[in-house]
């Protein structure tokens, strides 16, 4: 079978807890190839959230965010999905105004028009017109725009259990096959 493959961008907003929780359901995963890229930001706000980002530790493929040597730079690569989670107003910005001038909005530029799922998983809040018409002309184009808003009628008791809720959609709307607490499912 052949192994789904799968960007992970992470962009620098705060939210460095949904990236976390992401690839840690991602490594458990068989058959899924994951490439991940990461702001200059994102490391910054990842070590204030969580402590210092040790990539070592993590069984992924890892991209400096100007390789456009990257497989996923191109669309002949295949990879089927990408996320940017969390997702910063600015590179939806960018992304919604076709600026390809790092990895990250490239990969996303190739998956719009590629016509493949673009997930965004934008945390930052309130919404300005700005940003409403940027996610508009997203989600026009074809991306899918999740935002890191928790849900709480599974009754979570932990942050790590608030920001699955966010993480599990995303990864649902990615059509990855994870056990989540399910609305009113008896099963």
């Amino acid at each position: 079978m052949t192994p789904r493959k799968i960007v992970l961008a992470i962009g620098g907003s705060s939210g460095s807890i949904y990236a976390y929780r992401l690839m840690s359901k991602v490594r458990e995963m068989k058959n899924v190839r994951c490439d991940i890229v990461l702001s200059e930001n994102a490391i910054q706000n990842w070590t204030i959230e969580l402590g210092d980002f040790h990539q070592e530790k993590w069984p992924f493929i890892f991209h400096d965010k100007m390789d456009f040597n990257a497989p996923f730079a191109s669309g002949s690569a295949k990879f089927d999905t990408m996320i940017i989670c969390p997702c910063s107003m600015g590179l939806i910005g960018r992304i919604a105004n076709g600026v390809s001038n790092d990895l990250i909005t490239r990969a996303a530029d190739v998956m719009l028009k590629e016509r493949r799922k673009l997930i965004l998983v934008p945390r930052e809040s309130p919404y300005n017109l700005i940003h409403l018409r940027n996610m508009t002309t997203l989600t026009e184009a074809g991306a899918v725009i999740c935002p890191a808003t928790p849900s709480f009628y599974s009754r979570p008791e932990t942050l790590d259990q608030i920001a699955d809720t966010v993480v599990d959609r995303v990864l649902d709307l990615a059509g990855l096959d994870i056990k989540t607490y399910r609305w009113n499912d008896q099963n």
